[in-house]
C-alpha cells in the first residue's frame, strides 16, 4: 500500500503538467489568432484543442491526469474582406483563423486556476509531512 500523501503529490503534479500543456496550447492559439495563409485561398492557422485522460498509477495508487491528444478544431473559417492581403482571393476575401479570443481567455483562466489549485495541494502535503516530522521529533 502506498502513502496517501505521496499519491496526493503525484496526482497534483500530473495536474500541473497537464495544465501547463493546456496553457501552451492556449498561448499558441492566442499568438496565431490573426495568422492567415500565405497564398490566395490558403487555409489560415487552425485552432488547437487539448484533451486529457485519467490514468491509474499502480505504484502510487492514485489516478493521474495526462494529455490524451492535441488536435485541430474543425470549426469552419470565417472570411473577411481584405483585398490588400497576400492571402486574398480574387474577390478580396481572406480566410481567418477559427480562434475565438473569448474562448481562449476563458480556457487560460481555467487552466491558471487549476494549476493554482494543484500547487496548493502540493503545498498542503508538504506542510503535513513537515508537521509529521516535527511530531516524530518531539516524542
Amino acid at each position: 500500500m502506498s502513502d496517501p500523501l505521496i499519491a496526493s503529490t503525484r496526482s497534483a503534479a500530473s495536474g500541473l503538467f497537464a495544465q501547463s500543456a493546456r496553457m501552451r496550447v492556449v498561448s499558441e492559439n492566442i499568438a496565431n489568432a490573426s495568422t492567415t495563409g500565405k497564398t490566395p485561398g490558403a487555409d489560415p492557422y487552425q485552432r488547437k484543442t487539448i484533451s486529457f485522460q485519467s490514468v491509474m498509477d499502480e505504484n502510487a495508487g492514485a489516478d493521474l491526469v495526462q494529455v490524451d491528444q492535441i488536435s485541430r478544431d474543425e470549426t469552419p473559417f470565417e472570411t473577411q474582406y481584405m483585398p490588400g492581403n497576400a492571402a486574398a482571393d480574387s474577390n478580396g476575401m481572406v480566410k481567418m483563423p477559427n480562434v475565438n479570443m473569448m474562448v481562449e481567455l476563458a480556457d487560460m483562466r481555467e487552466a491558471s486556476r487549476s494549476y493554482t489549485a494543484n500547487t496548493q495541494v502540493i503545498k498542503q502535503v508538504r506542510e503535513l509531512v513537515s508537521m509529521t516530522i516535527d511530531l516524530m521529533r518531539s516524542t
